[in-house]
């Protein structure tokens, strides 16, 4: 595992998880699951604008907003993420990386480390394969700052 930091908010989340034997883990992802906002109007029905994450075992669909700002430490990220709520695994993980990263700069969520899914010890508790999902979220949301960044 690498040494950069996790921003504020998601190492809080990680720390939470980390301390909790598997039954809490799984009890917390299901939290994250029913914390999980729906999608906004805008978005309500239009799969299509949204990306499709193949590695989740679920049908899990998300999008990327960056606000305006100066710099890449002033423009806002906002997560949108689409899951079947009998999905609760992974919509808990959505749940997780929405509460964890939405409204944090662009730079800050550039900045989180590819292997940050596996600092919450879930690994224990679900599958490597559901891990690979919450892992390419995480990618999806990077590479969709990225392009919203670049000009």
């Amino acid at each position: 595992m690498s040494d950069t930091p996790l921003p504020a908010p998601l190492a809080e989340i990680a720390e939470d998880f980390r301390s909790a034997n598997n039954e809490l883990k799984l009890q917390l992802l299901l939290e994250f699951s029913d914390e999980l906002p729906d999608l906004p109007e805008r978005y309500a029905g239009r799969l299509e604008q949204l990306e499709r994450v193949d590695e989740c075992q679920s049908p899990l669909f998300l999008t990327v907003e960056v606000g305006e700002g100066a710099s890449m430490d002033e423009r806002p990220v906002s997560l949108f993420f689409d899951a079947p709520a009998e999905a609760p695994t992974t919509r808990g993980f959505a749940g997780i990386l929405h509460e964890g990263l939405d409204g944090l700069s662009a730079s800050e969520v550039l900045a989180v480390p590819d292997d940050a899914p596996m600092r919450f010890g879930l690994a224990e508790a679900v599958s490597p394969l559901r891990m690979r999902g919450m892992v390419a979220m995480l990618a999806r949301i990077k590479r969709q700052v990225r392009v919203r960044t670049a000009s």
